[in-house]
C-alpha cells in the first residue's frame, strides 16, 4: 500500500506544474509520520525525481537517522535567539536548491522570532508557490478547529497550531496508524523519547485513554476530508443546498474562539461556507471601545479568517435583527451562538428577552445552536442541548427541490478581459496608495462601464450603502465589497490589486486585493458560490503570490486561469 501511495505521487509530480503537497498524518509522536516520509523520499529518489531533505527531526532515534543517509540535505540556518543558537529550516537555500521534491517534516512547527516566516507551514507554502513539491508530516492534535476537543480530552494545551484550510489544500493525505497499545510499547523501549521522559509521558500525553480519543480523532478528519473532497466537484458545487452556518460574535464574549472552532468543524461536516459575523453597535465603534477590546476583537476575527471563514462587520442598533437581517441575505441555514448574558429579574419582568431568545423565536426556517461558553471549569463547547432549535421546514433543502445542475461559476469568466469591449478590463492594478471610494468607483466602471448592464453611478451607489452597514475591508488583507442589482442578467467580478494598500482604510495589514461582486437581484445563491469561490481564492498563498508578481492585468487573469486548471486537475485526481 505506501507503494502505491507513492505511485500516485510519483504520476502527480509529474504531470503538475505547479508543486504539490503531500501530508503523512499521525495521532502521535512516534506512530512513524517521518520513517515513512523519508522511505518514500528513497522511493522517489530511485525513480529519478530530484528530493532533498528540507528539514528532518530525527529527535535522537536511530532507525530515522540511518534512513536520512543517501538523501541530500539542505543545511540548517542556525539563528540565535535569547542567547541560545537555534536551527532552523533554511528557507531560502530550499528556493535556490530548487529540487522537484522537499522533505519537510512536522509542518505545524513555529520558527525562532526574526525568521522570514512565524510558522512552517508558511514556508511550505512559499515552496510550493515555486513549484516545489512537498512531503510534510502532521500530528492530528496541531489542527486548529480541534484546539478545544484535544484539551477536554487529554487536558493538554496544544501551543503549535495551523489552520484547517493547510491540510484541507493538500493534494494527498496519508493516516499512518498505529494501535496505541504497540505505540506504548515503542515508548517503554526507548524507541520514542530518551529514557529520562519516558515515565513522564506515560503518565501525561501518552496515556492510553489519551491515545485512544486522539486516533479515534485522527481516523475522523480522515474520513471527513475524503468525503468533503468526494463532494468538491464542480458538480457537487452546482447543486449544493444554500445552507451556510453562521457564528455570531461579540467584542467581549468569553471563549470566542471555541464558538470558531465549532462553527468551522461544522461547516467542514457539512460541506458548506460559513461566516463569521460581528455587530458593531453605537457603543462599540471604534472611537468609543478600549485599545485591549480592540486587540480582542481583532484576534478574534484573523482566528476566523484563519480557520477559514469570511469575515463581515455589520454596523446596526438591534442586535438580533441584524444577525436575522444578514442571514436572510446571505442564505443562512445554521446560527452558531454562545450562551446570553443572564438579563436582571426587572428586565424579565418588563417582558425583555436576551438576543439568544429573539434569535430563537425569530430564526424562521434556522437553525440556531447554542454553545455553553460560560468561563467556568466545567463548561465546554458542546451544544446546549435545549436551547438547540429546529424550525419547520427544515434549513437544508431535499435533494429533490434542487433545480438541475447548471455550469458553476468560474471566476476567470467573470472577470475576463476578452468580454463585450477588451478595452475595459475587469481587473486594475494600483501602483500607489488608492482611497476607498476611488477604488470602489473605478472597480465598478471596469465590470459594467460602458457595456450596457447597468448605470455605473447606481451601483456605485449600492456598494456604498452596503459598506455603510458594514465594512468588507478587512484585517487579512482583502475586501469582498458586493451588491445585488435588479434587472442584472449574470453576474460580475472586477478585481483590484493594490500595492501600497487602501489609503484610507485602516487595517492591521494592508489590503492588497479587491474582489468587487455584483450579482443579480433575483439570484442569491449564485452571491453565495461566487462569495464562496472568492473565499478559497483568498485563502490560496501559491496563488496570491504568483499575482503579487503580475505587471498587467491581462498577467493576472492568467495567473486565475492557470490556478483554475490546476483545480481542476486535483478534483479529478483519486485521493488514496
Amino acid at each position: 500500500m505506501p507503494e502505491e501511495r507513492a505511485d500516485t505521487f510519483l504520476r502527480l509530480i509529474r504531470r503538475a506544474g505547479r508543486g504539490r503537497l503531500k501530508v503523512y498524518l499521525g495521532y502521535g509522536a512516534g506512530v512513524g509520520k517521518t520513517y515513512q516520509m523519508l522511505l518514500e523520499g528513497h522511493r522517489l529518489k530511485d525513480e529519478g525525481i530530484d528530493v532533498v531533505v528540507g528539514l528532518v527531526e530525527t529527535h535522537g532515534r536511530e532507525e530515522t537517522a540511518k534512513l536520512i543517509e543517501g538523501l541530500d540535505a539542505v543545511p540548517r540556518r542556525r539563528q540565535e535567539y535569547r542567547g541560545v543558537v537555534l536551527e532552523e529550516m533554511d528557507l531560502g537555500a530550499v528556493l535556490a536548491r530548487k529540487p522537484q521534491v522537499a522533505l519537510i517534516d512536522e509542518l505545524a512547527h513555529t520558527n525562532v522570532p526574526g525568521s522570514r516566516n512565524p510558522k512552517r507551514y508558511q514556508d511550505v507554502q512559499d515552496i510550493l508557490a515555486e513549484g516545489i513539491h512537498v512531503v510534510t508530516t502532521l500530528n492530528i492534535q496541531h489542527l486548529e478547529s480541534l484546539y478545544d476537543m484535544v484539551e477536554k480530552a487529554t487536558h493538554v494545551k496544544i501551543r503549535e497550531r495551523i489552520p484547517d484550510t493547510v491540510l484541507g489544500e493538500a493534494d494527498q493525505l496519508v493516516n499512518v496508524d498505529l494501535t496505541t497499545e504497540d505505540l506504548r510499547k515503542r515508548l517503554l523501549e526507548g524507541k520514542i523519547y530518551p529514557p529520562e521522559r519516558i515515565q513522564t509521558a506515560l503518565e501525561n500525553f501518552f496515556k492510553e485513554t489519551n491515545l485512544e480519543k486522539l486516533r479515534e480523532l485522527t481516523l475522523r478528519e480522515l474520513a471527513s476530508q475524503i468525503d468533503q473532497r468526494r463532494r468538491e466537484t464542480p458538480e457537487e458545487e452546482a447543486v449544493a443546498a444554500p445552507d451556510q452556518i453562521m457564528v455570531c460574535l461579540s467584542s467581549r464574549g468569553p471563549r470566542s474562539e471555541a464558538l470558531l472552532r465549532y462553527a468551522s468543524r461544522l461547516a467542514g461536516k457539512l460541506n458548506r461556507n460559513w461566516y463569521a459575523v460581528y455587530v458593531q453597535t453605537p457603543s462599540e465603534e471604534p472611537t468609543v471601545i478600549d485599545a485591549h477590546t480592540q486587540r480582542i476583537l481583532s484576534g478574534t476575527l484573523t482566528l476566523a479568517k484563519q480557520l477559514g471563514a469570511m469575515v463581515f462587520t455589520y454596523k446596526g442598533e438591534d442586535i438580533a435583527d441584524t444577525i436575522l437581517r444578514f442571514g436572510r441575505e446571505y442564505r443562512v441555514g445554521s446560527i452558531v451562538v454562545g450562551s446570553p448574558t443572564p438579563l436582571p429579574a426587572w428586565k424579565r419582568w418588563m417582558g425583555e428577552r436576551s438576543i439568544v431568545d429573539r434569535l430563537i423565536h425569530d430564526a424562521r426556517g434556522m437553525t440556531v445552536v447554542v454553545l455553553d461558553t460560560r468561563e467556568e471549569e466545567a463548561a465546554h463547547t458542546r451544544p446546549t442541548a435545549e436551547r438547540e432549535v429546529r424550525e419547520a421546514p427544515p434549513a437544508r433543502i431535499p435533494e429533490k427541490t434542487v433545480p438541475p445542475a447548471s455550469k458553476p461559476p468560474v471566476l476567470s469568466d467573470l472577470i475576463s478581459s476578452r468580454g463585450v469591449d477588451p478595452d475595459l478590463p475587469g481587473i486594475v492594478i494600483w501602483n500607489q496608495p488608492v482611497r476607498k471610494e476611488i477604488a470602489l468607483r473605478t472597480l465598478v466602471d471596469a465590470a459594467v462601464g460602458g457595456r450596457g448592464i447597468g448605470d455605473p453611478a447606481s451601483i456605485l451607489g449600492l456598494v456604498l450603502k452596503r459598506e455603510e452597514e458594514g465594512s468588507t475591508f478587512f484585517n487579512e488583507g482583502v475586501a469582498f465589497p458586493h451588491a445585488r442589482v435588479e434587472n442584472l442578467e449574470k453576474p460580475v467580478v472586477a478585481m483590484g490589486v493594490t500595492r501600497q494598500g487602501v489609503a484610507d482604510v485602516s487595517t492591521e495589514k494592508p489590503v492588497e486585493y479587491i474582489f468587487l461582486v455584483l450579482t443579480p437581484a433575483d439570484a442569491p445563491d449564485t452571491q453565495v458560490r461566487i462569495l464562496g469561490i472568492l473565499a478559497r481564492v483568498s485563502r490560496n498563498r501559491h496563488l496570491l503570490l504568483k499575482i503579487q508578481s503580475c505587471r498587467t492585468p491581462e498577467e493576472v487573469l492568467s495567473a486565475v486561469q492557470d490556478w483554475e486548471g490546476q483545480q481542476a486537475v486535483s478534483v479529478a485526481e483519486p485521493t488514496p
